[in-house]
């Protein structure tokens, strides 16, 4: 296929998405819309990490930190100084905060912004250490912002945190970001930047033996991906319209790990099918919460046992399909055109479900 093609099929693609969100809106009901909005925030949290682990092979734990920055500037830029002369019951907000104002738009790119510059901030230190040593490292920024968030009253109104977030992330929004996200990740993966990111992933020794300025390519991906995770922590809060402290735990990076390792380290593709299909298994296994009634006799439900059985499915699928559900192949519109005799070949550089 031409470029001219497949920059048609992608319009397309984008066309049948709005047709259907403006379908859903007017024909779903709040929590199936919900659902859905759910699914874009976890969508685009999982290929921000899916960047940063499954394209540079860098093993972080920090994205509940990043996801807390965005959340809590956008929130600090949406909510109205009304509504912060009520929520501020500790000593009051800070003169700044309670002046900082800006529409939605801007107020979730400046919480990427931040989220970015945090990230490139403690990326020089940290990008240094081994992948064990990073985990643990980010983990302990993941909650040093979280304690933070916890006692800056003046800025976040403690453990209180925001309530009555105005609720401007709706489907247009999250899958409006959602599809900028996978864009932007897919043009820089396909790029020379790209191919160096893997190239440090595979072997990053052998890259800077080719001259790869390694470190710098780190801070780059981290960074970036830094970007996306406040942003999606930005959606999440006024999707929610509120936040606090204890909503950034550790459990949090753990569930975005969860879809990336599900789908596949290394794979957008499997990103966004296990972003879909994780969202709604994790709501429907709420039944198994819930009392059971068999004829006469009632099992009573157990809370948290949804997470029970969905450990116990991660864990299958770790031990059978260790890969994920996709491994490192991508969806392409020349692997569709192959299997319809339209020409291209799976696997090669046009495109293809490839590894």
């Amino acid at each position: 296929m031409n470029r001219g093609t497949l920059t048609i099929l992608n319009v397309l693609a984008v066309a049948a998405l709005g047709l259907f969100i403006w379908w859903a809106q007017g024909s779903l009901d709040g929590y199936k819309i919900q659902i859905l909005n759910l699914i874009a925030v976890n969508i685009i949290l999982a290929l921000s990490l899916n960047l940063i682990y499954g394209f540079t092979g860098m093993f972080s734990l920090g994205h509940a930190g990043f996801m807390a920055i965005g959340a809590y500037v956008c929130s600090i830029l949406i909510l109205t100084p009304d509504q912060k002369d009520t929520l501020f019951i500790i000593g009051g907000a800070a003169q700044w905060v309670q002046d900082a104002q800006a529409p939605f738009v801007v107020a979730t790119l400046a919480g990427g912004l931040v989220a970015a510059l945090f990230g490139f901030i403690i990326g020089f230190p940290l990008l240094r250490l081994g992948d064990d040593y990073l985990g643990i490292a980010t983990l302990g920024f993941a909650e040093i912002v979280r304690v933070a968030a916890t006692n800056m009253t003046s800025v976040t109104n403690g453990a209180l945190g925001f309530k009555g977030i105005p609720a401007y992330a709706n489907l247009w929004w999250n899958f409006g970001w959602c599809v900028v996200t996978l864009y932007v990740i897919v043009r820089l993966l396909k790029s020379n930047t790209g191919n160096v990111l893997k190239a440090i992933r595979d072997d990053e020794t052998a890259a800077k033996a080719m001259g790869v300025n390694v470190f710098r390519m780190k801070l780059l991906s981290f960074t970036v991906g830094s970007f996306f995770a406040g942003i999606g922590g930005a959606l999440l809060a006024s999707l929610l319209t509120t936040i606090d402290p204890k909503m950034f735990l550790f459990t949090l990076t753990f569930n975005v790990l969860m879809i990336v390792v599900t789908g596949g380290l290394g794979s957008l593709t499997g990103s966004v099918l296990a972003g879909i299909g994780i969202t709604v298994l994790l709501e429907w296994l709420r039944v198994v919460e819930n009392p059971v009634f068999i004829g006469d006799f009632e099992l009573a439900g157990i809370p948290g046992m949804r997470m029970v059985v969905f450990s116990l499915a991660l864990i299958v699928v770790i031990l059978f399909r260790r890969e994920g559900l996709m491994g490192m192949r991508e969806f392409s519109w020349q692997a569709v055109g192959s299997k319809l005799g339209l020409g291209g070949k799976p696997g090669s550089g046009k495109g293809g479900l490839a590894q």
